[in-house]
């Protein structure tokens, strides 16, 4: 955790004055002032009225690569990150911040496919959302855990289940500013934020959607010219109703960012003539009953997410073996 807040207050307002002159006359700041000013945030040390000033201002503008960037900097310096663990494959980070309302949530079947591979991965999110069924609702009714702290994900690995973090435990800080949408009626920058943080030491791959256009080519830009390679890779596609399993009706393209480099791996599909099989009741027990089935071999794994799943462990092993390859050239250096 970066040992370098303070408790002293932060005026927010010369920030304000540039990103809250509205949609064409704002500008945006630097990924510095955006690293301080977020950090800031998550340390409490600005104030309620301006808190809620560069939140609106932000929803308005629309925020800008640098942003972003900075925003993740102060973001994931904010938290402890998870120790990663050793293995064929790197993790994967699914965050599930969203839930289904209409289609039944199938991020645990993602999930719990590649842990059954002996993928570590890693799911975060909320643990409830009024209104929709959340991935934590199913994991419940799946008998699967929550990890409370950093050392717990390591014991889901090592059974090959996914751990899933509520965002309390693992980002507090940003459970925060999350909550902020219940007082204000608005998401803000954190909801971005969430969905592509990486947790863990090491290189990772993370799952990201996107649910408008104009965050597809925001997104597009950050990991192409903005994201520390160090990190790992992403995927990135439209959301299931905001969920990074793939849509078992019709396979959203799926992109993936490596050092920079954008590859489309899966081209977008038409819809399917024969719906696939799926939950009848698409409640958390009428959910988790299904997935029970689909890895029992009694109903087959949808094709858009078995092919998934397929790229998913090709780019994870690439991943840990390349890091591997960089961590022995280094000690022959040294």
């Amino acid at each position: 955790m970066d040992s370098s807040y303070s408790s002293e207050k932060f005026s927010a307002a010369p920030f304000i004055k540039e990103i809250g002159r509205g949609k064409k006359g704002a500008r945006s700041m630097s990924r510095d002032d955006s690293r301080q000013l977020y950090a800031a945030m998550l340390d409490g040390r600005v104030s309620d009225l301006e808190l809620g000033a560069v939140i609106l201002a932000l929803r308005i503008k629309g925020e800008s690569v640098d942003e972003i960037a900075g925003f993740l900097d102060a973001a994931e310096a904010s938290f402890d990150p998870i120790p990663s663990p050793p293995g064929e494959y790197a993790p994967v980070v699914i965050p599930s911040y969203n839930g289904s309302r209409k289609l039944a949530n199938l991020t645990p079947l993602l999930a719990i496919l590649l842990a059954r591979q002996g993928v570590p991965v890693l799911v975060h999110g909320v643990t409830r959302d009024p209104g929709r069924v959340t991935t934590a609702e199913i994991f419940q009714e799946l008998g699967i855990p929550f990890s409370q702290d950093r050392q717990q994900p390591a014991d889901q690995f090592a059974s090959r289940l996914p751990a899933f973090m509520p965002i309390e435990s693992l980002a507090p800080r940003l459970a925060r500013l999350l909550e902020l949408r219940r007082v204000l009626g608005v998401r803000n920058s954190t909801h971005t934020l969430v969905k592509i943080m990486q947790p863990f030491a090491g290189p990772a791959l993370r799952l990201v959607s996107y649910t408008h256009p104009e965050y597809l080519a925001m997104l597009t830009s950050y990991f192409t010219t903005a994201a520390p390679a160090e990190r790992g890779d992403a995927f990135l596609m439209r959301g299931t109703e905001g969920e990074v399993v793939a849509n078992s009706r019709r396979a959203q393209q799926i992109e993936w960012f490596h050092g920079g480099v954008r590859t489309v791996v899966v081209e977008k599909q038409e819809p399917v003539d024969e719906l696939p099989s799926s939950p009848q009741d698409r409640d958390a027990s009428g959910t988790a009953q299904w997935i029970c089935s689909v890895l029992n071999g009694k109903e087959p794994i949808p094709e858009a997410i078995a092919e998934q799943v397929r790229h998913c462990l090709d780019v994870s092993r690439r991943l840990r073996a390349n890091t591997l390859v960089r961590h022995a050239n280094d000690n022959h250096r040294s």
